[in-house]
């Protein structure tokens, strides 16, 4: 599965575009800066992103090649974020942030849960979490995401992972996607943004 990702990052360009993700960007964009967590964040678009609005990000990711291109691209804008080489399975709460976002890392079962577990134990009290990911009724469309049903979310399973979020709001919506290649068009998608009090 790294070698896939390796390859899909090295052969395109851009492969989520170069704007930061509709969702985060509007939930961060009220926000005092802050401390921000991106797991899986592939070529930094949304590091990037916050990094230039003033919040100290922390990302990572385990392509190098993904790694690669988003150190490169942030020193071109003149923005610094720390991005470190990590496999998801292997994640510890080693510290809190002011803020999570989880933007379309899908995992299978139990791996979620227990990511998810950690990722919580990693939002500071009064710190948000936000995720955005493909619902399972985007194996109707072909807008991208994954193929295989059971990496696709819903609801009730992604809340019964945060049993302890304040949540803020939670909703499955019909979405037109325009980032990069491999998200475009009409797909739908599960967002969540949550505080943990």
């Amino acid at each position: 599965m790294q070698q896939f990702w390796n390859e899909r990052y090295q052969e395109n360009e851009h492969v989520y575009g170069e704007a930061p993700n509709a969702f985060f960007k509007s939930f961060i964009d009220p926000l005092q800066p802050g401390t921000l967590l991106l797991p899986a964040e592939g070529e930094g678009r949304n590091a990037i992103y916050a990094a230039s609005r003033g919040w100290v990000v922390e990302a990572f990711d385990y392509s190098e090649v993904a790694r690669e291109k988003a150190l490169k691209r942030a020193a071109s804008k003149g923005v610094s974020i720390r991005y470190d080489l990590q496999d998801i399975a292997l994640f510890k709460a080693s510290k809190q942030y002011d803020m999570v976002a989880l933007l379309y890392v899908h995992l299978p079962e139990p791996l979620r849960h227990n990511f998810h577990t950690a990722i919580y134990k990693s939002v500071k009290p009064g710190g948000f979490l936000l995720l955005e990911a493909f619902a399972k009724e985007q194996q109707g469309f072909d807008s991208g995401g994954p193929k295989d049903p059971a990496l696709l979310y819903d609801a009730p399973s992604i809340c019964s992972d945060f049993p302890f979020l304040h949540q803020l709001s939670c909703e499955q919506k019909e979405v037109i996607l325009d980032e990069g290649p491999f998200h475009q068009g009409k797909a739908a998608v599960l967002r969540l943004a949550g505080q943990r009090l």
